[in-house]
């Protein structure tokens, strides 16, 4: 599963401080790979337009299941 958001922090308490978006491979409860975006909250569109194109990239072989073959997708504004 491919899931973008804002990750859960349990030693911040006031939950609106949470800033990060993270871009996040799961296989059942195990995450495969995790790396934060340059998405801000609030951007849905863009983060669902993220998680279209590395599942596309996945499907295609292009890229594995490594934070490092993520960071292109999460470094680029959209």
């Amino acid at each position: 599963m491919i899931w973008v958001g804002i990750p859960d922090d349990p030693y911040i308490n006031d939950k609106s401080a949470l800033k990060t978006v993270d871009l996040q491979l799961h296989e059942g409860n195990a995450v495969l790979a995790s790396i934060s975006t340059v998405l801000e909250p609030g951007q849905a569109h863009e983060a669902l337009a993220l998680a279209n194109e590395v599942k596309a990239a996945l499907e295609a072989g292009t890229i594995g299941l490594h934070a490092h073959e993520l960071e292109p997708f999460a470094d680029e504004l959209r």
